[in-house]
């Protein structure tokens, strides 16, 4: 039987992070994609803690720009988090584009990131 769309992704994800892996100094930005919205996270892997998120669904987001699956939104979820980013003193980061292609709204919201001052 063939693999659905969610399985070969996951797989195409798991193979990424046998060598990705963040530090509290430069975290792991995974990115997850819906539908509907784009989920962003900044996590300490040795810790195993999620230092910062935030999504198309945040109330700061909501405020922006109503609609959340576009790419439109991907560019602006990452000004925004780019920001929250560099608030918290966070410069560099480990892209984890979750075993999604770097396309579309995955690129829009890293693209996004290196605007606002984030380096990776």
């Amino acid at each position: 039987m063939n693999a659905t769309y969610e399985e070969r992704r996951k797989k195409r994800h798991a193979r990424a992070r046998k060598r990705i892996f963040g530090t509290a100094e430069r975290p792991r930005l995974a990115v997850f994609r819906s539908g509907k919205n784009l989920y962003a996270q900044a996590i300490d892997d040795i810790q195993g803690k999620t230092l910062f998120y935030f999504a198309t669904t945040h109330e700061k987001f909501r405020k922006a720009s109503p609609k959340g699956g576009t790419v439109e939104a991907a560019k602006k979820l990452g000004e925004l988090f780019g920001t929250e980013l560099l608030g918290k003193g966070i410069k560099k980061i480990i892209f984890d584009r979750g075993g999604y292609q770097y396309h579309g709204r995955v690129k829009a919201l890293a693209e996004a990131l290196r605007s606002a001052g984030v380096d990776f």
